[in-house]
């Protein structure tokens, strides 16, 4: 029996998209999208952050210094933070239903300081979870079975009374390989008829 429903952040509860950024990084440095995405991709600056190896002002600076600006972390939260639509995939009542019916929820995240500091207020749905198991707060990226064994201790409870979703694969795989059940998330009725099929009261 499923005691603990735990859901992925990006594309799952908010989505996202890149580009929307790299459009405000654009306009304010000149160079292409695809310059910008080039540069940023060129090692795994953005992995060390997001697995909470340097600061946020370490990871601004060191943009700064690829992509031509000279921004306080303050003033780049807002532009970093411009991928994000102002709506969910999945409405508050899910997690709020799945609460006053006994159930443990989870966020479970590959995420950066910046971002979440500026998602947490902004979206109430986050109101509604009982706990988060962020990336950059563990140390660990999914699909890193650290990161698993992290959400599983929160969960307080067995690691097959977990249920996970993510719209990555390997992701769900990689709660699978813990113990635990998870699905590829596609939309809230997909979620919606999966969790009920494994008997959640939602």
């Amino acid at each position: 029996m499923l005691k603990c429903i735990i859901f992925d952040l990006g594309r799952v509860i908010v989505p996202f998209d890149f580009g929307r950024g790299y459009q405000q990084i654009s306009a304010l440095n000149g160079l292409t999208v695809d310059e910008i995405r080039s540069r940023i991709a060129q090692d795994d600056l953005v992995i060390r952050y997001e697995s909470g190896q340097i600061p946020s002002a370490d990871f601004v600076a060191e943009l700064g210094r690829r992509l031509d600006f000279n921004l306080s972390v303050e003033e780049f939260t807002g532009m970093w933070s411009a991928i994000f639509e102002p709506y969910t995939l999945i409405p508050a009542s899910l997690p709020e239903t799945l609460r006053a019916n006994g159930y443990r929820v989870l966020l479970l995240s590959n995420t950066n300081d910046m971002h979440f500091n500026w998602i947490r207020p902004r979206y109430p749905i986050l109101d509604h979870f009982d706990g988060y198991v962020l990336s950059h707060e563990v140390g660990a990226l999914k699909p890193s079975p650290t990161i698993y064994a992290a959400a599983i201790e929160q969960s307080g409870v067995e690691p097959h009374e977990c249920f996970f979703t993510d719209d990555i694969a390997a992701y769900i795989e990689g709660a699978k390989q813990a113990g635990m059940d998870g699905v590829q998330f596609e939309s809230h009725d997909q979620i919606l008829e999966a969790l009920r099929s494994r008997g959640v009261r939602v």
